[in-house]
């Protein structure tokens, strides 16, 4: 058996719940069978963490793109008043 825990008990909602419950149940198999498991178990577990890294990475660069258009949109907005006072400068 591995020498840390598979369980995760620190950070429940780290991993779905369903995957903690499967890692329970491997947990109470006998020692040959949880040989056999370990590694695919391990596997779904990193990919499952590093799909929620990318998902978190993905959700930050959206709400950074959300507030870069919020500012693009107010210089465009400042810039379309400039230019409009300038017209009207211009034109007295």
């Amino acid at each position: 058996m591995l020498s840390k825990s598979r369980i995760p008990g620190d950070a429940p909602d780290e991993l779905p719940r369903e995957l903690i419950d499967l890692g329970k149940r491997i947990a109470a198999l006998p020692a040959g069978q949880q040989r056999d498991l370990d590694q695919a178990y391990i596997q779904v577990v990193d990919s499952v963490r590093r799909r929620r890294r990318i998902l978190n990475l993905v959700q930050e660069a959206l709400a950074q793109l959300r507030l870069d258009i919020k500012y693009l949109m107010f210089d465009l907005d400042a810039t379309r008043q400039e230019r409009d006072a300038l017209k009207a400068q211009l034109e007295e």
